[in-house]
């Protein structure tokens, strides 16, 4: 039997309720109405009453029973240790692709957790398979209404999945799609091309299988994203993967492009899109902004490049100003696969006087890689490219290098430790505005 855990607070938010009656972080919630929370979802659910009977365990482990009015659906003001009360669903599978697999042993523990958890799924658009769901957890889906799910599929054919995910479950995903249709709930889908595995005429009839449950006022697969899969020099030699070449990259644009043509044609939207890296592995230009319609897979790296240069140019013309003083000098470290991309940025920060920023775009000679993402990005690469260098008041870091908003790189070299041999400050920058303002102010 699962154990639930009694819901440990970190945060407690000024002028709200929890505020007022006197919450503090350690503080635990055990009960709400008697029912104890077995992650986030249902906390939020059991607080949307207007009268609340909670059970709270105090940081000395004092039990305490407190009793709440408010408005219907009025927030309490609480933040948690983590979004799950009972534990994570971990995944059965053994996809050769997946990232966990393919990192150094002897690394922090959270680094080797497989999520596949549609709890965080739901909450945070973290990706599941659908294969490690219990019929309980089925009908939790159905009786909550939790969608938008988002579901790594990556084939649609029951034996290419089954090669993939090295899982009989996996054959499913047709049923399972059904099922979602049934019940008019949503799924965001993914789809990691592997070459001479689920390329060609496999992605064209998963492509085309995904995009029939495009249909209706609620269309069950509301967007899907063709990312190339990444290897790194850790990964297992007898796992039959090939990196993902120019040529072939080129070869998955120009399919994908045909393809979302004809969707659009038929359903008034391109329903597929690329990650942006195919586009930087080919050496192509990237599609224009307009293309990338709402951004349904901002977070899978689908026009995250378009959308954080728009982002910065509309920030740009509101908060830098024409000069700063006193004058000041940074490094701003980003992966190389953007080097080109953001040069119109670099251009434009280095326009007000009295400001140098100077771009550092490295590769990660940790993971292996002649192309690297930003967020992939290492201590050990900083450390060794920048070593010896000239990095003036500091360096700017975008926060995505850093994972669970801890201080640490997937290595776990720490922020602290990389300042203190680089000798320099670290400046984690989180987005557009936080870049603009840590350079001018």
């Amino acid at each position: 039997m699962t154990t639930i855990n009694p819901a440990r607070i970190t945060r407690v938010l000024p002028d709200s309720i929890a505020a007022e009656i006197g919450f503090e972080a350690g503080d635990a919630i055990v009960a709400i109405n008697g029912t104890h929370p077995r992650d986030l979802i249902d906390y939020q659910f059991l607080c949307a009453d207007e009268v609340l009977e909670l059970e709270v365990l105090d940081a000395a482990g004092k039990t305490h029973n407190l009793e709440i009015e408010k408005d219907y659906d009025e927030d309490l003001g609480l933040e948690f240790e983590t979004a799950l009360f009972d534990g994570l669903i971990q995944c059965n599978n053994r996809c050769p692709f997946c990232f966990i697999d393919q990192q150094p042993p002897g690394k922090r523990t959270s680094l080797y957790l497989k999520d596949d958890d549609y709890r965080l799924s739901f909450l945070y658009g973290s990706y599941l398979t659908l294969t490690n769901l219990s019929e309980k957890e089925w009908r939790r889906i159905e009786q909550m209404r939790l969608s938008p799910l988002y579901v790594s599929v990556h084939a649609t054919e029951a034996e290419v999945r089954i090669r993939l995910l090295k899982n009989q479950r996996a054959g499913q995903i047709l049923q399972q799609l059904k099922w979602f249709q049934e019940r008019r709930l949503q799924i965001h889908a993914q789809v990691v091309v592997c070459p001479g595995i689920n390329d060609g005429e496999h992605l064209e009839q998963t492509l085309k299988d995904l995009a029939s449950f495009h249909t209706g006022e609620v269309p069950t697969v509301a967007s899907v994203a063709v990312v190339p899969v990444g290897l790194t020099r850790f990964r297992p030699q007898e796992d039959e993967l090939i990196p993902v070449t120019r040529e072939k990259a080129q070869e998955v644009i120009s399919q994908v492009k045909i393809l979302s043509q004809q969707f659009r044609q038929k359903f008034a939207s391109s329903v597929t899109w690329l990650a942006d890296e195919w586009f930087l592995i080919a050496g192509e230009e990237l599609p224009s902004e307009s293309e990338y319609e709402e951004y349904p897979q901002i977070d899978n790296g689908v026009g995250s490049i378009q959308l954080f240069i728009k982002q910065f140019s509309t920030a740009a013309a509101e908060l830098l100003p024409a000069k700063v003083y006193p004058q000041r000098k940074f490094t701003w470290v980003v992966g190389n696969a953007v080097e080109k991309a953001f040069q119109p940025i670099l251009k434009r920060l280095n326009l007000v006087e009295g400001l140098e920023v100077n771009m550092r775009a490295l590769s990660s000679d940790y993971w292996g890689q002649e192309i690297s993402v930003t967020g992939l990005l290492t201590g050990h690469d900083l450390l060794l490219n920048l070593a010896e260098e000239d990095l003036g008041d500091g360096i700017l870091l975008p926060n995505v290098m850093l994972k669970h908003s801890e201080l640490v790189f997937l290595d776990d070299i720490s922020i602290q430790e990389l300042a203190s041999k680089l000798k320099t400050n670290i400046l984690p920058v989180a987005g557009v505005e936080d870049l603009i303002n840590t350079c001018i102010s």
